[in-house]
């Protein structure tokens, strides 16, 4: 069995967020009224990357609700409103949260969610929850292939334009538009960029397709219940496309952890050239990111980056033989 390797920080605790009692008064006193009895405890998100407020409040009544809000200025608050707008709309059969309510007050944007009773798995995955995610993954996929005309009214993108204009970072180096980042220093990078500037030229084509996809597929955005089921969160950034790239996206973090991750793989379509592509696009773009200089969005994001996209390089140079 290959070695684990684990970030530096578990994704359950990478978030900075502010407390309930930081919220303006009168905004609490808002989410109180709509949930029907004061607020008497809330339990942070302790997982993601941005600033704005996540947690699971429990009232005097004993009622818990999960709920974010964002100042109205904060693009976080368009990034909720969207979510609430998605989640509404997916299919039964999509494993994840969906809202109960909204509101503006206070310049906020606020969104309610139903709440799981959960948590984020922890690395190294154990087999049973990351089954559990692919699972639920594969049946979400499978009701998204033909995604409803509203749910497409939200403004999704085609992944193979998010690739070309996002994700072709490998290629610019080669240009030597870009500097190569120093996070990729001591990795196949080096020695391997017009083999990852092929690679990642390749994918657009590869990816292409009219299935709704998470767009964000990563461990911090599964939540496993008591009964073991696993629910997808933060549908905030779906786009059209081949779904086995979300689920390489996933896998990524089930490579570091010492375990199959092709074979997990198996069975999902994949063209070797297409995996092989977007292991190394993923990668360029979690590099060159984490060599930017401290995130606004959370302290560890930087490491999240840097952890992420060395872990996609050593996955793509153990399927390729570098």
């Amino acid at each position: 069995m290959r070695s684990i390797s684990l970030p530096e920080v578990p994704y359950g605790a990478t978030a900075v967020r502010p407390d309930w009692s930081d919220l303006p008064e009168s905004l609490r006193r808002a989410v109180a009224s709509r949930l029907g009895a004061p607020v008497e405890a809330a339990r942070s998100a302790g997982g993601g990357f941005t600033r704005a407020f996540a947690a699971v409040l429990t009232t005097s009544s004993g009622l818990t609700a999960f709920v974010k809000a964002a100042p109205l200025r904060d693009p976080t608050s368009e990034w909720y409103s969207r979510e609430a707008y998605i989640t509404s709309r997916l299919p039964a059969e999509v494993a994840a949260p969906r809202p109960l309510w909204t509101m503006v007050e206070s310049d906020y944007f606020v969104l309610c969610l139903e709440p799981i009773n959960g948590h984020v798995p922890a690395l190294p995955w154990s087999p049973p929850e990351l089954e559990a995610a692919l699972s639920a993954w594969s049946e979400a996929a499978a009701a998204l292939a033909t995604p409803s005309r509203e749910l497409l009214e939200a403004g999704v993108p085609p992944l193979p334009e998010i690739l070309r204009r996002e994700y072709s970072w490998w290629t610019e180096i080669a240009a030597g538009r870009e500097p190569m980042p120093r996070t990729a220093h001591g990795t196949v990078a080096p020695t391997r960029l017009a083999h990852l500037a092929r690679l990642e030229q390749e994918l657009p084509e590869l990816v292409a397709g009219d299935a709704l996809m998470h767009g964000d597929l990563r461990v911090d955005n599964v939540l496993i219940d008591r009964s073991g089921r696993a629910r997808l969160c933060d549908w905030t950034w779906p786009t059209r496309g081949a779904a086995w790239f979300d689920t390489v996206t996933l896998l990524v973090t089930a490579f570091a952890s010492g375990l199959d991750a092709d074979a997990y793989l198996a069975g999902w379509d994949a063209p070797a050239e297409g995996v092989d592509g977007a292991l190394a696009a993923l990668a360029g773009y979690w590099l060159v990111r984490a060599d930017g200089g401290p995130s606004s969005a959370s302290p560890h994001s930087r490491q999240h980056q840097r952890f992420s996209g060395e872990q996609a390089l050593a996955w793509l140079a153990e399927r390729r033989g570098w």
